[in-house]
């Protein structure tokens, strides 16, 4: 997670440029059902203006950003995109 905080999500806003309108990251502590364990270990989530502007980025600095996974996990990242539909 230090890592992951410290190097990698930096990364991503210093690829991203202005495109990057904010982020935030998750730690999964557990599931719903008492001690149950969570879904996913990490979840960042990156604000971009538009599909097209994380496209962008991913089109150009893709390549680097997956390169640097295997310095903080083996487990194979999920890619969703989504509509931000409320924040708080």
């Amino acid at each position: 997670m230090n890592y992951y905080l410290g190097k990698h999500m930096p990364l991503v806003r210093e690829k991203s440029g202005s495109t990057c309108r904010g982020m935030t990251v998750d730690l999964g502590l557990a599931g719903g059902a008492p001690g149950s364990p969570a879904a996913y270990v990490a979840m960042g989530h990156i604000l971009y203006d538009s599909v097209e502007a994380f496209q962008a980025v991913f089109a150009q600095h893709g390549p680097a950003l997956l390169a640097d996974i295997p310095n903080f996990t083996n487990v194979q990242p999920i890619i969703q995109i989504s509509d931000v539909k409320m924040s708080a």
